[in-house]
């Protein structure tokens, strides 16, 4: 069998086997089975018919699958995208979302395009680190709502069931990899429990008691709002805010993706595919998705690693809404619990416990600041914040970093070697070094250990050449880069030019002998 599939292989499908095939295929029917409850948990939570949610899975799932960055990812409805939507729904109805959701998707697309995704490597390693346990205890906290009948916590014999089940289908996930990984746990922790509870008839919550998947093949249909200004002023912040999110979401997905599989992806393509499925999805009558790190994870944890997988997810989950309804409903949603269970104890990064005890506390206090700001707000939120505070711990500590040492020079010079980078952070520091008033009336300020990041470090090289005129001191100003001199306005004559040791910094241009190449 395995020599037949061989052969009727195509060339451009070179490494490919009957048994990776076999795998691809089911990891997304695992991929399928476990998107059904949250699809529909956050069609809820976003305040639209189950069937929105769940084709929005679907056709955000295929086309990033086909056109993403990275091979194994999973995408569909997700819960941060969810919570941004309540209010618009609630406030201006469905329509105006469909319509949001095809300009996210266009945002999105321009994104890609001018390569913004790129910024996500300025995202620091305690962030991602936060990122990664926050959205653990998110993807937790969203299952403890199937332990409710209504407004009602399960007790008795209900509830005991259910904890049984879940049992069971986590054990199952984490022992059969012991003994074979030719099938994948997930789906075989799911067909277990649903044997059980078929076979013994036992009283439990099953994915029909959440909702009925039955649906049509998805139709198109123009957002039925009308085409002017104000239209534009409603729609445009929920759906800039929601593309922000999606992309945030999908970046980082890609990011911890990669890591698993040890692989690259494209932050241009991923940017680009999801905004093309956003806009998509939008004329389907779909509430619009992005990266969903638990499915990943569990598809790239059932061994797949090429597209197939993501394209297969999704096409059983449209044989779901078509055709396997009533088989679908009948599985244990403790069975789609277990393995959510599984997520999070392989989403969550358990080593940050020792970490935390080993890095600077500024960065364990980052770790756990966005790590509680993903759970108390959303992803995007936790990421800006943490971006935010990384980058103020980092000025704070570099501006510490700015000193000099002082020499005598020929005929009474005093000669100032300063070290370290000038920028906004370090000009305080900066200005405080020198003492135009006790020092002699020939100084030397020298700058070849020292590096001007910004326009602040400029006007601080310039406050000094002020204070040091008013005293009537001779001021040189050495190993100054040019593009320095070009922005400096007090203190450009005190510069002195030395072509051989003067550094290029790249902090200015003279766009006037740009101008003067391209014949401007």
């Amino acid at each position: 069998m395995e020599k037949l599939f061989k052969m009727l292989t195509p060339k451009s499908a070179q490494g490919w086997t009957l048994n990776t095939f076999k795998i691809e295929i089911l990891a997304g029917l695992t991929v399928a089975l476990a998107l059904v409850p949250e699809a529909v948990a956050f069609a809820f939570v976003a305040g639209v018919e189950p069937l929105v949610g769940l084709y929005a899975a679907f056709l955000v799932g295929l086309i990033t699958a086909v056109f993403g960055g990275r091979p194994g990812m999973i995408s569909g409805a997700t819960g941060a995208l969810a919570v941004v939507m309540v209010s618009l729904v609630a406030t201006h109805g469905v329509e105006y979302l469909f319509a949001t959701v095809v300009l996210m998707g266009i945002l999105q697309i321009l994104a890609g395009v001018f390569h913004l995704g790129k910024f996500i490597r300025i995202v620091p390693h305690p962030v991602m680190l936060g990122f990664v346990n926050g959205l653990a205890i998110v993807i937790f906290l969203a299952q403890l709502g199937q332990f409710k009948n209504g407004d009602e916590w399960m007790i008795g014999a209900e509830l005991y069931t259910m904890l049984a089940l879940i049992f069971v289908t986590m054990a199952v996930i984490y022992i059969l990899p012991r003994f074979t990984k030719a099938f994948p746990s997930p789906l075989a922790g799911i067909l277990v429990v649903t044997a059980l509870v078929i076979g013994f008839d036992l009283n439990t919550k099953t994915v029909g008691d959440l909702a009925s998947i039955a649906g049509a093949f998805p139709s198109f249909h123009i957002p039925m709002v009308d085409l002017n200004w104000q239209t534009l002023e409603i729609i445009f912040p929920y759906a800039l805010i929601l593309a922000a999110i999606g992309l945030i979401e999908s970046l980082l997905t890609l990011t911890v993706v990669s890591d698993i599989v040890e692989g690259h992806g494209s932050s241009r393509k991923e940017c680009i595919a999801q905004g093309a499925a956003n806009t998509v999805t939008g004329f389907f009558g779909g509430m619009g998705g992005c990266a969903m790190i638990g499915q990943s994870i569990i598809n790239v944890t059932s061994g797949a690693r090429r597209r197939l997988s993501g394209i297969s997810a999704a096409l059983f989950l449209l044989a779901f809404i078509l055709f396997a309804s009533d088989l679908i409903e009948q599985i244990p949603v403790a069975a789609l619990i277990g393995v959510m269970f599984m997520v999070v104890i392989g989403t969550f990064e358990w080593a940050s416990f020792k970490i935390m005890r080993q890095v600077p506390k500024e960065d364990a206090f980052v770790l756990v600041l966005v790590t509680a700001v993903t759970v108390m707000t959303d992803l995007a939120i936790a990421v800006i914040v943490g971006v935010i505070v990384s980058a103020l711990v980092y000025a704070w500590k570099s501006a510490r970093h700015i000193h000099a040492k002082t020499e005598q020079g020929a005929n009474g010079q005093k000669i100032y070697k300063i070290t370290g980078p000038l920028f906004f952070g370090s000009a305080t520091n900066f200005k405080e070094i020198f003492n135009p008033k006790d020092d002699p009336k020939d100084v030397v300020v020298d700058f070849l250990d020292c590096r001007v990041l910004d326009h602040s470090g400029i006007e601080a090289i310039d406050a000094l050449a002020e204070r040091y005129k008013r005293n009537n001191t001779q001021l040189h100003l050495k190993h100054l880069s040019k593009d320095c001199k070009l922005l400096l306005n007090k203190a450009s004559k005190y510069v002195e030019e030395d072509n051989s040791e003067d550094p290029e910094y790249g902090l200015a241009v003279d766009y006037r002998q740009i101008g003067d190449k391209v014949g401007h």
